[in-house]
């Protein structure tokens, strides 16, 4: 076996693998549970929403959470991280217009401790304004994200009904067009492929993760797990609060069907910067961590295109026969992800560009920790910036 036919029989065996033996990621078929029943009481819940600049999302999220058909109490704390265009005015005028607005509190962070990411200060300064209301559950969501109606009744009854101390979705993301239709479902297929949800849902599984736009743990497994203090420093925030809780209880991590991102990702560089702003995080600044993830990357999906379209340079019979059924495996695995998003199933054969797209995002993460600009949220960088 020469050295195309052999990488080309790597790959297949690895897609395989991925496909067979990995948590069953693909399958995209991890939903709230639509028959978990109604508690005897419905607890008390504060949702706590960062906000820095949203003043054009604001309208419709905190609208969506203020309307929440939730039979308990409910408190919705957005907090003002230093907006400049009027965050904190918005919110309270929506709050004005709606029937429900009683259920909000706008409070604005304090100076930033040393240590802290802005995210994580300005969730910590919402939880310690919400904690004199003494709530069941939390409910932590993002400022540009927008529940269904029945959202929060959903999330509460499956985690009452399961004994879970923490309950997560994966909002739908807006793919825009262009690029972004393909790389939005991607950037869903590839985080399942991170952390398989039937793995993080199994109780005696190690792997943890949650989705920090939607977020529903119990106020007792946030305390026991060290609080939003435990997480200051935390740039993937989320699923790190995922590890944190699982090591007490059991956790659950699924996609939406019906809560959305409205943040509109209208060019390739909008995706860009979400995957380089914390990609080389992900693999602790690590240079051996990311040259190991960039030659998978190729693995995965550059040397099964090379092995088909270069056939007639090549022409290895088993290179070919090996890239054809990568290719064929991981466009068959993208399927379920791309029918989420309501995307034809043949588009699958285009995630190797995906992948190598990915890729390219992920180098120039380490790119901008090397030259210092690091992490960023909401245009800081990471703890203890200004």
């Amino acid at each position: 076996m020469d050295s195309w036919s052999g990488a080309a029989a790597l790959a297949f065996a690895a897609w395989l693998y991925l496909v067979l033996a990995h948590g069953r990621f693909w399958l995209a078929d991890q939903r709230l549970d639509a028959r978990a029943p109604a508690p005897a009481r419905w607890p008390d819940v504060v949702a706590v929403v960062p906000a820095r600049d949203e003043a054009a999302l604001v309208p419709r999220t905190v609208g969506a959470l203020l309307g929440q058909e939730y039979a308990g109490r409910l408190c919705v704390v957005l907090v003002d991280d230093e907006s400049g265009d009027g965050t904190a005015k918005v919110a309270r005028d929506t709050a004005a217009r709606h029937p429900r607005g009683e259920r909000l509190q706008v409070v604005a962070t304090s100076a930033r401790p040393p240590g802290w990411v802005g995210k994580m200060w300005a969730v910590e300064s919402g939880v310690r304004a919400g904690s004199v209301h003494a709530p069941d559950w939390w409910w932590l969501s993002d400022a540009d994200v927008q529940p269904a109606p029945d959202t929060l009744a959903r999330l509460v009854a499956m985690g009452e009904a399961r004994g879970l101390d923490l309950v997560s979705l994966m909002v739908r993301l807006d793919p825009g067009r262009g690029w972004n239709a393909l790389l939005v479902p991607a950037f869903v297929y590839f985080f399942q492929q991170l952390y398989p949800f039937p793995r993080v849902n199994d109780p005696a599984a190690r792997t943890a993760g949650a989705a920090g736009g939607c977020v529903l743990v119990r106020a007792e497994a946030l305390a026991r797990a060290g609080g939003i203090a435990a997480l200051r420093g935390e740039v993937i925030d989320d699923c790190a609060l995922g590890r944190a809780v699982k090591r007490g209880g059991p956790i659950w991590l699924g996609l939406a069907e019906r809560e959305a991102s409205v943040r509109p990702y209208q060019g390739l560089a909008d995706v860009w910067n979400m995957v380089a702003r914390s990609a080389y995080t992900q693999l602790r600044h690590s240079p051996l961590l990311l040259a190991g993830t960039l030659a998978g990357l190729a693995l995965l999906y550059l040397v099964p295109v090379i092995a088909v379209l270069a056939w007639p340079l090549h022409h290895d019979a088993a290179a070919f026969a090996f890239g054809t059924g990568a290719w064929a495996l991981q466009a068959l695995s993208f399927a379920p992800t791309l029918a989420l998003y309501e995307r034809p199933a043949w588009w699958g054969l285009a995630l190797p560009a995906a992948g190598l797209l990915y890729a390219a995002m992920t180098f120039d993460s380490a790119l901008r920790h090397w030259r210092a600009r690091g992490a960023t949220w909401k245009g800081r960088a990471g703890a203890g910036a200004d």
